[in-house]
């Protein structure tokens, strides 16, 4: 498998670093984390990128980093941002650069019982009510799907395992 580049995409906390990690080993390719990516680049988490320079710096750095990742002529497996694949044409490049773009479909309760555990550390939710979350991630997952569902391949996740997913993903490279 000369040249592979596999993308993984979906909302936060849908396991597209775990499962990526182990679909990279079982490849034996490497695995880049698109916002660890993005941190190293700049210095500084995505926090305080948000924070000090704002979302529209955030999302413009994002765009130049995804370019600079896809002119990389290693095969790779890659975790996006949970945003990433909704703004400017990313979704169009994406699925330009590869024919392995995979949308991680968690249903929307099972998101909140991952997230709820994690609220914490993710800003985008770390403000919201226990009893909100559910909503806000309906609502989220509403905007975001018809970008995701631009991806290649859909995995359905129902309570599977990371590598439970990870060989479905394999099983389903082209």
């Amino acid at each position: 498998m000369k040249n592979l580049k596999i993308v993984l995409l979906g909302y936060m906390g849908s396991g597209k670093s775990t499962v990526g990690r182990i679909v990279a080993n079982h490849l034996n390719i490497k695995f880049l984390d698109l916002d660890d990516y993005i941190e190293e680049g700049e210095a500084m988490s995505i926090a305080s990128i948000f924070e000090t320079k704002g979302e529209i710096y955030f999302r413009k750095k994002e765009i130049e980093y995804l370019n600079k990742v896809f002119s990389n002529k290693d095969s790779f497996v890659l975790s996006l941002g949970g945003g990433t694949p909704c703004f400017g044409t990313n979704m169009a490049l994406i699925n330009e650069k590869t024919a392995n773009s995979f949308y991680l479909n968690v249903g929307i309760n099972e998101l909140t019982d991952r997230l709820m555990k994690e609220k914490s550390h993710r800003p985008m939710i770390s403000h919201l009510e226990d009893d909100k979350l559910t909503e806000f991630i309906g609502m989220h997952l509403f905007e975001r799907s018809y970008f995701y569902n631009q991806a290649h391949q859909k995995v359905k996740i129902n309570n599977n395992t990371p590598t439970e997913i990870a060989e479905m993903i394999v099983n389903k490279l082209v």
